[in-house]
């Protein structure tokens, strides 16, 4: 069993991949370094995405996660560098990622960054009564 972080995002095969369906994940334990003060900031990580023919593995994706502890990064950087591992590790018809970071300096911000892929098209909401 690894306990070591790291950069190496696992798939494994899409098992509906003719149905458009979403994964939604809650990551409340996300750490980075301010890249200013090397204080750490924290962050709760809300991915969304329609897989195509492959799926992120959990465990691979709770170390990849972790190995951002000890990496000074902006929010806005560490956001759309994520989605983009995310995005080429899987190749999702669609992928978005938040990113809500804690008060720093009295300021909460959040980062959302997508990912769609080409001539990908969302089917339409349904809404009930």
């Amino acid at each position: 069993m690894s306990t070591m972080p790291s950069k190496n995002l696992e798939t494994f095969a899409n098992p509906e991949p003719g149905r458009d369906y979403t994964i939604r994940m809650r990551i409340p334990e996300f750490t980075c370094l301010c890249p200013k003060t090397g204080q750490p900031d924290f962050a709760t990580l809300h991915l969304e995405y329609v897989p195509d023919k492959t799926c992120v593995e959990l465990k691979s994706l709770k170390l990849y996660v972790w190995s951002f502890r000890d990496e000074g990064a902006f929010h806005e950087a560490v956001t759309n560098r994520i989605l983009d591992d995310l995005v080429k590790a899987t190749q999702p018809r669609f992928l978005r990622l938040s990113a809500e970071f804690g008060v720093r300096g009295g300021i909460y911000t959040t980062v959302v960054a997508e990912h769609r892929a080409p001539g990908w098209k969302p089917t339409a909401a349904v809404t009930l009564p």
